[in-house]
């Protein structure tokens, strides 16, 4: 299987969650070493847990040195506090990230890409946006509180 086919699982995952999760979007994520998936995980109904963290408890020590695809950057910080998918990921030995599209919420914005990165973690960027962009049509990401008035 390639990049391109474990995304394309992730993406399926998420559609079946889009307007399931609250105010989180639906995220796919499909962990996977040597053509063999590992772990797979959608955004459960309300919006917790997250897919990364799904994904993770289904991989277990498996992830040490694979490649996750996720289709929404993996949050840097928790609204409810908490472990990040970033740092989760980073904690399981993931070797590689590929990420479809970009989360512009005050909880990613490129701080997953950046903790992943500076955790040693390569981070692709892209792959499958347009196939991707459509689950989030209508997800309005968190904005920072002094922005809320």
């Amino acid at each position: 299987m390639t990049d391109e086919d474990f995304m394309r699982r992730a993406i399926a995952l998420a559609a079946t969650h889009v307007g399931l999760t609250g105010d989180n979007p639906s995220v796919g994520c499909v962990i996977a070493r040597d053509g063999v998936v590992l772990g797979e995980g959608v955004t459960g109904e309300g919006g917790r847990p997250h897919a990364e963290e799904q994904a993770l408890d289904q991989a277990g020590d498996r992830a040490r040195g694979a490649t996750a695809f996720v289709t929404l950057e993996p949050c840097a910080q928790r609204s409810a506090g908490g472990v990040s998918c970033s740092a989760r990921l980073a904690a399981a030995g993931v070797a590689r990230v590929v990420v479809a599209c970009g989360d512009p919420s005050v909880f990613a914005d490129g701080g997953g890409t950046l903790w992943l990165r500076s955790s040693g973690v390569d981070v692709d960027l892209g792959l499958l946006r347009s196939e991707a962009d459509r689950l989030y049509a209508a997800y309005t990401p968190a904005k920072p509180l002094d922005s809320r008035r």
